[in-house]
């Protein structure tokens, strides 16, 4: 896991030594453990590095027998077996990043189509006079790319881009739109103009500074398995889930997992507790004195019957107000996903034990474990499209045109995911793996985990997982009012105590709570300027004044996007709590 960013000039001309200095400075948090550059014609390439795999040799960049270098952000799981199908090959390091290089020597740009894992990968080939970008299939790791005069650049961070100078911070209006409404932004088009994401699975090839060429591959198979009865699904699901645990704890470094209780996160301990020798390290968040449902319990029984080790870290109200700055200045690519909050506090705390932590992110994507699914099974006319309100709907709030076109680019995605041969279920998921999964949800664990210099994988975003689990008939993932079915029968066997046929238990952070409880935030927020350009001060008073669950939403948006626009579009570096900033002028 680390950070990497480069760029190719336009006018043939070595990239400036300073110009590197600060992209690298920007993604020093990433990798604390080391850096690395290279600079060779009028490509430059630096890297910071959190050692996971090769502690000591597997610096980057690594340079192959004909000059071609990589740099690479995230794990490729499966370099044990590509150096073993790449007989006769010398390495210079034990890495698992190296292994890419060499494939992309012998299979050029289809060199991903062997790769499973977690990746951004740049690779700057002198030989032929190309750099090429690549992302993994769901887009676990992130890679930005900005084109100018000058060339093009790319980054782990879209944060970085702007702080070398390259890319001026200002907002682009529609996805600001989708922020507000939606609570992520949709589609390659960052929320700064200029700056755009790779695509889950792309790749781009860069030539004399100008983007040449690009293809992303999809993430979800196109086919159906045939229907089989449960035995052996259940055999199929057991093989491919150990494999895919077994990979993903492949670490020169301890490791430890987010253990919310849930069906995912239960998998995910009854897995773990089977392949490890030593006790589990398993961390939970818990809210105390709140009226938000508290994992803590259940969880805590959980780590009990399989002799896990439980770590319980509290996040309270004043852990709200003092963390909500340093959360919003991490999520440089906005996401007001109210998880992140004990997410950044979670990978603070396992910092002290670990360097590497296993999540659940995937599971409801994969196996169809949301409500909205459901909703969108229905027979016409009694489907309900998924997101069709957005937050700010019917509350007076925000002024006229701000929300305008929020939907748009999501309903593009909901049409370019309706192909022959899927069903209403398989839509609904692939629509979530398109957007709402690599620009929310890993977003938001991508950056409150690298904040903390920490690596967190995702076992459920394994492609063989994924072949088996989105090709199931949907009777096998909806069934009886509950998602994930099969992944529910497979946990009964496996770990009864997780009681896995109870109803889906939503996960709620009481911003609302705390929010409420503060008098003061009502004139604070009135008088924000991000805010003012958006809503009516006199409407942003009534809504804090008046504070009430159905507006919750609502109101913490309006509170991340002040925190968000005061550091990454006014360059403010936030100073105390959020109260502090907000009071500062």
């Amino acid at each position: 896991m680390c950070g990497l960013a480069g760029i190719v000039t336009a006018n043939g001309q070595a990239p400036e030594p300073a110009l590197l200095d600060r992209l690298q400075a920007a993604l020093a948090h990433r990798g604390p453990d080391g850096s690395g550059r290279r600079i060779l014609g009028n490509v430059g390439l630096v890297q910071t590095r959190l050692s996971i795999i090769d502690l000591e040799g597997g610096r980057q960049p690594i340079i192959d027998d004909q000059g071609r270098a990589i740099v690479a952000n995230g794990e490729v799981y499966n370099y044990i077996e590509l150096r073993q199908g790449l007989a006769g090959q010398t390495f210079a390091t034990g890495s698992d990043c190296e292994p890419p290089l060499h494939l992309y020597g012998q299979d050029g740009e289809s060199f991903t189509d062997q790769l499973r894992g977690m990746y951004a990968i740049a690779i700057d080939d002198p030989t032929t006079g190309r750099v090429v970008l690549a992302r993994d299939p769901f887009g676990i790791k992130p890679l930005y790319l900005a084109e100018g005069p000058w060339g093009v650049a790319f980054a782990s961070e879209a944060q970085a881009l702007i702080a070398a100078g390259l890319v001026a911070p200002a907002v682009d209006s529609k996805a600001r739109a989708e922020l507000l409404q939606l609570q992520f932004t949709c589609s390659a088009d960052t929320i700064f103009p200029g700056i755009r994401r790779l695509a889950p699975g792309e790749r781009v090839v860069i030539e004399a500074g100008r983007v040449v060429s690009s293809h992303a591959a999809p993430c979800l198979p196109a086919g159906r398995i045939r229907p089989e009865g449960e035995a052996q699904l259940l055999d199929q699901l057991n093989r491919v889930l150990v494999e895919a645990v077994e990979l993903h704890q492949r670490s020169d470094v301890p490791y430890g997992m987010f253990l919310s209780g849930g069906i995912d996160s239960s998998v995910l301990l009854a897995l773990m507790s089977r392949l490890n020798p030593r006790p589990v390290l398993a961390f939970t968040a818990g809210f105390p004195g709140t009226a938000a449902r508290d994992e803590r319990e259940h969880a805590r029984l959980l780590a009990k019957a399989v002799g896990a080790t439980h770590v319980e870290v509290e996040f309270t109200e004043a852990d709200f107000w003092s963390l909500l700055p340093q959360v919003a200045a991490a999520m440089d690519d906005p996401a007001a996903d109210y998880a992140c909050l004990p997410t950044f506090k979670l990978a603070a705390q396992a910092r002290r034990h670990v360097k590497v932590i296993l999540s659940g992110e995937g599971g409801d994507e994969l196996f169809g474990g949301y409500g909205r699914y459901r909703g969108a099974m229905r027979p016409w006319p009694l489907t309900r499209p998924m997101r069709r309100k957005g937050t700010f709907d019917g509350l007076g709030i925000l002024r006229a045109g701000i929300a305008d076109g929020w939907r748009e680019r999501f309903a593009a995605c909901e049409r370019r995911m309706d192909t022959d041969g899927r069903s209403r279920l398989q839509v609904a998921q692939a629509i979530d793996c398109a957007d709402w999964l690599p620009n929310d949800l890993l977003i938001k664990a991508d950056r409150c985990l690298m904040a903390n210099a920490i690596e967190g994988r995702v076992p459920f975003l394994d492609r063989k997982v994924a072949e088996f689990a989105f090709a199931l008939p949907d009777r096998w993932k909806v069934e009886k009012g509950l998602g994930k079915w099969l992944l529910r029968r497979w946990l009964d066997r496996a770990l009864p105590e997780a009681k896995p046929f109870s109803p889906k238990r939503g996960f709620t952070v009481p911003v609302g709570e705390w929010m409420a409880a503060q008098p003061h935030l009502a004139e604070l927020m009135a008088a924000d300027p991000a805010t003012a350009e958006i809503a009516a001060p006199d409407a942003v008073r009534a809504l804090f004044t008046a504070a009430s669950p159905k507006t919750a939403m609502a109101r913490w948006t309006l509170l991340f996007h002040a925190l968000w626009h005061r550091r990454h579009i006014r360059g403010v570096m936030p100073q105390g709590g959020a109260m502090e900033c907000l009071a500062q002028r």
